[in-house]
């Protein structure tokens, strides 16, 4: 079984690729991957073994 996790990132204006990236990061090590981001970067999906 799956799960699934909605963000919408908030990042100021500078550093904005690496606070992205940061996120991308911290999720992947909890184990979530990324199945979408929206246009613009205004929300990701992450998704992940449920019982893992």
């Amino acid at each position: 079984m799956k799960e699934y996790k909605v963000i919408r990132p908030k990042f100021g204006f500078r550093n904005r690729f690496k606070n992205f990236e940061d996120i991308l990061n911290q999720h992947a090590r909890e184990g979530w991957t990324v199945t979408f981001i929206g246009q613009s970067w205004t929300s990701v999906v992450f998704e992940r073994d449920k019982n893992r």
